[in-house]
C-alpha cells in the first residue's frame, strides 16, 4: 500500500452519470433508461444504471490500476464468500469518448446497513441474527488462505510483521511531515510505535484474504437478512484480525461485530490492542492519501489507542 497524496477523481455527478451511462451502452448494446448517482468519495464515483431487463452499478475510478485491482480482488472475494459480492460484467480502460476507467457490476438487493432504519431501530434479536449473519459469512473469506502475506495480486511477504512493520513505520514517517495532522495524532502514534513489539508479540494467523473495509457501510441489508457486501479495499492475505477494525467504524458497534466473531472464532490475547493500533494507523493513512482529517473518525481512535498503550508502558 502505497503512503503519500492519490489522485482525486474531478468528475461532477451529471458529467459522471454522462460517463456511465455511455460506457453501460456500450457494454450492453442497449440504451439506458435511467442513470442515478449512488455515492463515492475521492477516489471513485458510483451509478446505478436501469435498463429494459434489469439494473447494474457502474462505478468510475481515477486510474485503470485501481479498476484492475478492484474488479480482481471482487472477484477473488465472490469466489470465497458465502454471501453475494458484486459480480463484474465489464471492464473499460479510459479513452477519447470516456476519459475515466470504469466498470460495471452488479447490484446487490437491499440497502447499505448504515442507512437502514428497521435494522438501527430492530430488536436486540434482530441485531444478533445481523451480527451473526455478517461474521459467519466474513469467516468464510478467512478460510481462503495463501502461502505468503501482502496484496491479492502479488504476496510475497513470509511474515506478517515483514510486510506491516514497515508499513506502519511509514505511515509514522509521513504523518511527521504532513501539515494536516495535530500534535496530539503524532503524539498518540509515537506513543502506540513505543509499544509496538508489546502489541504484536504474539505470531499472527496465517495468511488469509481479508476484505479490508467490511465497515457496516459495505454491507447489504434486505429484507431482514444481510444479502451481500460490498466495496473491499486493499484486500490483501494478512492477519485476519486485521480485517476487525472496520467493524467498530460508524455505527458498528450497535451490533458488537467484534465480540459476535471473537466469540466464535477466537483471538488472540493482544486483539483489543491491535484493533486499536489498526485502525488508528488505517486513518490516518486514508488521511494522508485524500489530504484531510475527519476528526470524529480520529478523535476516538487516538482516545483508544491512548487509553491502550498507557496500559502497556
Amino acid at each position: 500500500m502505497e503512503i503519500g497524496r492519490a489522485r482525486s477523481i474531478d468528475i461532477d455527478k451529471k458529467v459522471g452519470a454522462e460517463f456511465a451511462s455511455a460506457a453501460a451502452r456500450e457494454a450492453l448494446g442497449v440504451e439506458p433508461r435511467k442513470v442515478k448517482y449512488l455515492g463515492g468519495g475521492s477516489f471513485g464515483r458510483a451509478f446505478g444504471v436501469s435498463f429494459d431487463g434489469g439494473e447494474m452499478v457502474v462505478k468510475l475510478l481515477v486510474d485503470g490500476a485501481m479498476m484492475r485491482k478492484e474488479t480482481h480482488d471482487l472477484s477473488l472475494l465472490g469466489s470465497a464468500c458465502s454471501l453475494p459480492m458484486p459480480k463484474i460484467l465489464f471492464c473499460r480502460e479510459a479513452d477519447a469518448s470516456v476519459p475515466v476507467a470504469c466498470y460495471g457490476m452488479e447490484r446487490i438487493d437491499g440497502k447499505s446497513a448504515l442507512t437502514s432504519l428497521s435494522l438501527q431501530l430492530g430488536s436486540k434479536a434482530k441485531k444478533e441474527r445481523f451480527a451473526d449473519e455478517v461474521t459467519t459469512a466474513l469467516h468464510t473469506i478467512h478460510t481462503f488462505t495463501a502461502d505468503k502475506y501482502g496484496d491479492t495480486m502479488s504476496p510475497k511477504y513470509d511474515d506478517w510483521q515483514g510486510f506491516y512493520r514497515p508499513f506502519a513505520e511509514s505511515i509514522f514517517a509521513a504523518v511527521r511531515q504532513d501539515r494536516i495532522f495535530s500534535r496530539e495524532i503524532i503524539d498518540a502514534m509515537k506513543r502506540a510505535m513505543d509499544v509496538y513489539d508489546i502489541i504484536f508479540s504474539e505470531k499472527a494467523s496465517a495468511p488469509c484474504l481479508i476484505h479490508g473495509d467490511l465497515n457496516v457501510a459495505n454491507i447489504m441489508y434486505s429484507k431482514g437478512r444481510v444479502s451481500g457486501f460490498i466495496d473491499p479495499l486493499n484486500s490483501m492475505y494478512a492477519d485476519r484480525e486485521y480485517d476487525l477494525f472496520q467493524f467498530r467504524n460508524l455505527w458498528g458497534e450497535r451490533f458488537k461485530l467484534v465480540g459476535s466473531y471473537v466469540s466464535k472464532y477466537g483471538a488472540s490475547e493482544k486483539i483489543e490492542y491491535k484493533l486499536a493500533f489498526y485502525g488508528l494507523f488505517n486513518e490516518i493513512w486514508c488521511s494522508i492519501k485524500v489530504g484531510y482529517v475527519i476528526p470524529p473518525i480520529m478523535k476516538p481512535l487516538v482516545k483508544r489507542m491512548d487509553e491502550l498503550a498507557s496500559k502497556l508502558r
